[in-house]
């Protein structure tokens, strides 16, 4: 194309007189006579000039102008008018290339203008109280609501959205349903949730249901979860993932996590339901929690980064800041959002006298409501090898669709451990207080699940083997040092990897093809000296985000100031963030979910409630579709403007959803 359009202009003697039909602008028929009158300047233009009167067009009349004639079309559909048209309004940087896979620049302008979920087609009350969490089936067709009401209720997701089975767990003695996660097959549903109890008790458990077919849905198993913020997670289609925790000493202990059948109707006592996984030590009152899989296929002995990593600490702290004080108060309201950590009790239940006059910034001489003096940007800042390699998830969806399409029966001999597919257990831990600061990675290798109860050595065995060891001294201490954990690491897992993020961490979410783990926390104060470990630092109201390359085990992006919470840190709760294909969305305590494009990291819109915001879930097999839940006790369907449309979703009323970044554009 002549950048000047100056040769194309002078080989044109006369300028068509243009008739439009009267349809709709987008169906008009555009029909070209020419009139031997050219007083009319406009066809004398040339292009250079003309694209420029076009970039300072609002959009919609550049739309329009489009429909004018041939020369105008191709102008108004320039994809260098429309890369400037689009970093202008989204306000990105002018460096960052047109993502991979998409067609053009205005393709792109028009997908997060009409493409992002944006209107409310829904508002579901269902529950009663507050609705603490959402996820979606992958297959895209259900969706599971847990809440303080004891029920679990799960959801057709065709539109509109009604209910399809719900179970009332108080019959269990459940508290309150917390968190839910469908199986690969989506035939069964995990539930978890916390126990009737007193206010220091960490007694939680994990329901399996069968959610397959329009029959009744059927418990099949229960099991034990303590502490019941370890949530619980899918460890294969038929196996699921539990915790138990035991003190060991004054602040010491271990986290065990139990590997279970979802069906446990054996027909012998010989058969086993449970095998222990994973043994891992916690000091300074920490514990495990959050536990998720993730499934790396690109993992092998050759580029395994846990081989070469170190296995210390690595500290991601945010950028140095300025660190303010807020002159306000904080009012905190306990009933809000998810259920506290059982951390939160840690405080009351231990009694221990610290060095008062020791010199160090500690919770006392600050105040909880200290904030970050940044500058005020919602963008998610990726190093440049992430938008190298960033591929939409394409490639890796493939052999995971492949594998969830297959039929799973039970009956059947398959790899039922999934030994052949590489994951990692991923946790939240910590190592200096009791609050989690801490990722924690595991590579799960050669996982077998025993056929058979091992009765084990008869009890004349074990006292002859005991009297053996004492002889050679290689009897181990029945009560060791705890504290030392050098001395007793033989008896625990150790972790391959611990990436500390200098906060608290209060979300964690895997990107669709499980290569990226997007984290929320709530940031400490830089150089903070934390000098007793059951009063942690204060944390910031501003929740940042934090993405990390689960390929090479390093953070390749952040955003800070992202969104808001306001609860301290001996009373906060998870906020639920999720990751699709093309967007990350999250919850906040400000009232508003929060949703960003992945690749160009931009803020898009916020999405109203009238409480806390405690889960986001967006659809798997459709990214226009996202579904909130708040502490307001509904739970809000989200769709684009393109499917509403096709829904016939009226969205002349829609204000409970805005666009983060406003120009004259739109």
């Amino acid at each position: 194309m002549d950048p000047m359009g100056s040769a194309a202009a002078a080989n044109i003697p006369k300028k068509p007189k243009i008739y439009v039909s009267k349809s709709e602008s987008d169906n008009a028929h555009v029909k070209d006579d020419y009139d031997d009158d050219a007083e009319d300047l406009w066809w004398t233009l040339p292009q250079l000039v003309l694209t420029e009167i076009f970039w300072l067009l609002p959009v919609k009349d550049i739309l329009n102008a489009g429909l004018t004639c041939r020369r105008w079309y191709e102008i108004a559909n320039d994809d260098y008018l429309w890369k400037r048209k689009f970093h202008r309004h989204f306000k990105t940087d002018p460096c960052i290339a047109l993502k991979p896979g998409a067609v053009s620049w205005k393709s792109e302008y028009e997908r997060l203008t009409f493409g992002i979920p944006f209107v409310q087609s829904q508002c579901l009350k269902g529950h009663v109280h507050q609705v603490l969490h959402v996820s979606f089936s992958h297959n895209g067709e259900m969706f599971s609501t847990c809440s303080k009401d004891g029920y679990v209720i799960i959801w057709n997701a065709g539109h509109p959205c009604t209910e399809k089975y719900s179970q009332n767990m108080k019959k269990f003695n459940w508290k309150y349903t917390q968190y839910s996660q469908f199986n690969q097959s989506d035939s069964l549903l995990l539930v978890s949730g916390v126990h009737f109890g007193s206010p220091h008790s960490t007694s939680g458990e994990i329901a399996v249901f069968t959610v397959d077919g329009n029959v009744e849905s059927h418990l099949r198993c229960r099991v034990i979860n303590r502490p019941y913020d370890i949530f619980g997670t899918w460890f294969s289609d038929q196996y699921l993932i539990s915790g138990d925790l035991h003190w060991l000493a004054q602040m010491v202990s271990t986290s065990i996590l139990w590997l279970n059948k979802a069906n446990q109707e054996v027909d012998s006592e010989h058969v086993p339901i449970m095998n222990q996984l994973y043994k891992f030590y916690n000091r300074n009152a920490s514990s495990v929690r959050a536990i998720m899989m993730a499934k790396c296929p690109w993992l092998d002995e050759s580029n395994d980064p846990l081989i070469t990593a170190s296995t210390s600490d690595e500290i991601l702290e945010s950028p140095s800041d300025d660190i303010e004080m807020s002159e306000h108060s904080l009012t905190v309201q306990n009933s809000v959002g998810n259920p506290l950590s059982h951390s939160a009790s840690l405080r009351r239940a231990f009694h221990i006298s610290f060095d008062d006059s020791t010199p160090s910034t500690s919770t006392a001489s600050l105040s909880l409501n200290w904030s970050l003096q940044r500058s005020n940007d919602s963008t998610i800042h990726y190093l440049d090898e992430y938008r190298r390699e960033f591929t939409g998830d394409s490639v890796s969806d493939e052999s995971v669709d492949e594998e969830e399409d297959e039929p799973m029966d039970a009956s059947d001999e398959y790899d039922e451990m999934e030994n052949s597919i590489p994951k990692y257990l991923i946790f939240s831990t910590g190592s200096k207080t009791y609050t989690p600061h801490q990722i924690g990675i595991k590579r799960i290798r050669n996982i077998t699940f025993p056929k058979k109860l091992d009765p084990g050595p008869s009890l004349k065995e074990r006292i002859a083997a005991k009297k053996a060891a004492e002889q050679q001294n290689q009897f181990r201490d029945p009560d060791p040092d705890w504290w030392d954990y050098e001395a007793v690491a033989d008896r625990f897992d150790k972790v391959d990897k611990v990436i500390d993020l200098h906060g608290h961490i209060i979300g964690m979410a895997l990107s669709p093809d499980h290569r990226y783990l997007y984290v929320n926390t709530r940031p400490w104060p830089k150089n903070y000296i934390i000098t007793n470990p059951l009063e942690p630092p204060p944390i910031a109201q501003e929740i940042d985000i934090h993405v990390i390359d689960l390929m090479t085990l390093k953070r390749i992006g952040n955003m800070l100031r992202a969104h808001k919470a306001y609860t301290p840190s001996t009373e906060c709760f998870f906020i639920f963030l999720d990751v699709c294909d093309d967007y990350v969305a999250s919850g906040a305590e400000d009232m508003h979910a929060y949703l960003w494009d992945r690749y160009y990291g931009i803020s898009l819109a916020k999405y109203k409630h009238t409480d806390v915001v405690n889960s986001v879930a967006f659809n798997p097999k459709d990214n226009e579709m996202l579904v909130t839940t708040s502490d307001d006790f509904t739970i809000k369907i989200w769709r684009s403007r393109a499917k509403a449309k096709q829904m016939n979703v009226d969205a002349s009323n829609n204000n409970e959803a805005f666009y983060l970044k406003n120009s004259e554009d739109k």
